[in-house]
């Protein structure tokens, strides 16, 4: 019956098996790895062969589904709004899309495609790579598309270190649009950091040595080895006990990668050391962040305080330091010593020290402004007051902010006392 199907599509709508035809039916849509840029059949289950599974790529997919008892019920990656068959292929197709019917004449608009319709096989032709905006691999395709000869002039140009600078400020923006949580300003940010991961396995594929392939085998083959206490045998009950396997896992990984670069030695001078944990930090980080992640790796291998008392001393013997610094050099490094012994602090009291150091800044940035403000009101310049007269106004300032932080929350505050007297 399936071969009919085929026949039909190849006759009426150029069907072309060998681009790799996706055969799946309805309620296998939200589940199966569709490729818009692949050919479609969907075929209900009573037009399946034995079994009621389809043929081919489809088979696998639906009995590990049916068998796997971690089967989400939709795709990861697809699985965030629950959707039935007609808004799986709305979110991967166009609305004009034409859709086939097989054994009637008239085809519709993806738009027009009604639950009732899926009753009979339908063929929805391949998208252009291009089009296939909603599979993972139509941003490879553009990327590839970009570098031809008659592509971008922009994209033609870029290396490896021009890119830089902007996969910082991807990262950057996303870190922002982060604050807002789910959002799909962060849709969008998050879109704009994976166009510069794509771009670099673009220009590594040129010359012939990893493409987007090598890089998602490589994370998730790293993800699955570090985590034994969900894909393996291994037990962690808490989120401290995830901590100090992945560093153990890291360590042996680091002296794997010694031992078998030692192998190729030929002398002592030819065998590179064991790599250190910190050694993955990269210097390019910020450096609050980058000194929050080593002093946790390092705690995470026993390198800690006893308790948060000990730290506290450490800071108010870091601050003596510096007060009895006598040299620019001596003021310089005490500094340095003060802001990794806070940064330390943060991290025993959970707090994640670049978001605290942003956090603050903001609110210092905010209270600033106010004085400003306050002070054009006046008709005065700020740096002809005094200090004192700066405080005033910064105490203003907080006092501004404190009653407008009153003001939003009164109405909460009113909305409560309703429920409560309505109970």
């Amino acid at each position: 019956m399936l071969d009919a199907f085929v026949a039909e599509a190849r006759i009426r709508w150029g069907l072309d098996p060998s681009a790799g035809l996706q055969i799946v039916a309805p309620d296998r849509l939200g589940v199966f790895p569709l490729e818009p840029s692949r050919p479609l059949l969907i075929v209900p289950r009573s037009k399946l062969g034995p079994g009621g599974k389809a043929d081919g790529s489809a088979r696998g997919e639906a009995a590990a589904a049916e068998t796997d008892p971690h089967a989400p019920a939709a795709i990861p990656g697809r699985h965030s709004r629950g959707d039935g068959p007609i808004e799986t292929l709305r979110r991967l197709y166009p609305g004009d899309h034409v859709v086939g019917r097989i054994g009637v004449a008239e085809t519709v608009a993806l738009d027009e495609l009604t639950g009732e319709m899926l009753d009979r096989p339908v063929y929805l032709p391949p998208l252009d790579p291009e089009l296939a905006s909603a599979s993972p691999w139509a941003l490879p395709w553009i990327s590839y598309r970009l570098r031809l000869p008659d592509g971008c002039p922009w994209d033609r140009e870029q290396t490896h270190h021009s890119l830089k600078k902007h996969l910082l400020e991807e990262a950057y923006e996303v870190y922002d649009a982060l604050d807002g949580g789910a959002t799909p300003d962060l849709a969008g940010e998050l879109g704009d950091l994976y166009l510069q991961i794509v771009l670099h396995a673009q220009l590594a594929a040129e010359e012939g040595v990893f493409d987007m392939t090598d890089v998602y085998d490589a994370i998730s083959r790293k993800i699955v080895r570090r985590h034994p206490h969900v894909f393996g045998e291994a037990k962690a009950a808490t989120a401290s006990d995830v901590n100090r396997q992945w560093e153990q896992i890291k360590r042996a990984e680091r002296e794997a990668d010694a031992a078998a670069a030692a192998a190729e030695g030929t002398d002592d001078e030819a065998r590179p050391a064991v790599k250190s944990a910190l050694d993955g930090i990269s210097r390019s980080m910020p450096a609050l962040a980058a000194t929050q992640e080593m002093s946790e790796r390092a705690a995470h291998l026993g390198y800690d305080w006893p308790d948060i008392v000990g730290i506290l001393d450490k800071v108010q013997e870091e601050l003596d330091e510096l007060a009895a610094a006598t040299t620019d050099e001596e003021r310089r490094e005490e500094v340095g010593d003060l802001l990794l012994v806070v940064t330390n602090l943060a991290r025993r009291q959970g707090v994640e020290a670049e978001d605290a150091l942003r956090a603050a800044a903001d609110k210092f940035r905010d209270r600033f402004r106010r004085v400003e403000r306050m002070a054009r009101e006046r008709n005065v310049q700020l740096r002809e007051m005094t200090f004192a007269e700066l405080d005033q106004l910064w105490d203003a300032a907080k006092a501004e902010v404190r009653a407008e932080a009153a003001s939003r929350a009164a109405p909460a505050r009113i909305q409560d006392a309703t429920r409560e007297v309505s109970k």
